[in-house]
Order: structure tokens, then sequence, then C-alpha cells
């Protein structure tokens, strides 16, 4: 049983293109904003010299650091899951397209699949 139709990868490309280069986008800047906020409230910290709140802006930091990691995988995540989906034979290169504009939206096979959606 076909959960969607055969062609709706090669359709929507440009919409999985835009999907990966937000998460490309995300995967950058997130990890920066929070070495940003977290330089900034440790820096806070340390001059108002306090030890309460030099521990809890390391605390805060530590949970900031874990949240960027787990977006840092994301596009990871994503591209394992189409990885297990595109293992159905039927479907496989159809969910190939998607798994290729969502991992690297700038790449030659992803730009094809988005020029022949626009036809």
């Amino acid at each position: 049983m076909l959960i969607m139709d055969p062609s709706v990868c090669t359709d929507l490309a440009p919409i999985w293109q835009i999907i990966g280069w937000v998460l490309y986008v995300f995967k950058i800047v997130i990890p920066i904003i929070i070495i940003v906020f977290g330089v900034l409230d440790l820096g806070k910290a340390v001059v108002a010299s306090k030890d309460d709140e030099i521990k809890k802006a390391i605390k805060s930091l530590a949970f900031r650091a874990i949240a960027g990691v787990i977006i840092f995988f994301v596009p990871t995540l994503v591209g394992a899951v189409f990885g297990l989906v595109g293992d159905f034979q039927d479907m496989k290169p159809e969910y190939n397209k998607c798994k290729t504009c969502i991992t690297r939206p700038g790449g030659a096979d992803c730009k094809g699949y988005v020029e022949a959606a626009n036809k």
C-alpha cells in the first residue's frame, strides 16, 4: 500500500530544498547564538563575583550546549529517518530525492530535481 503519491518528492523538490536550507542555517546559527549568550551570561556572573550566579550561569551554559548539540544533529536524524523509510524498494528512488534535497540543498542533484519540478 502506498502512503503517498509516487512522485511527491519530485513534485515538491523546491519545498524540500527550502526545508534543507532552513535546517542548514539552524545548524550554523543556533550554536553561535548559544555560545554568544553563554559567554555573556558567564561574563556577567564572573563580573558580579558571586559564586551562586557563576554556578547558575555554568548550569545554564551546559543546558544550552546540550540543546545546541541536539539541534546540530537534527539534519543527521532527518537523514536517518529518510534512510529507514527509503528502504522500501518501490519508493526508494523517490525518497532518495527528498533525502538529497533535505540533507544537501545546494548540491547539484537537488538543483536538478528543483529544475525538473519547475518545468
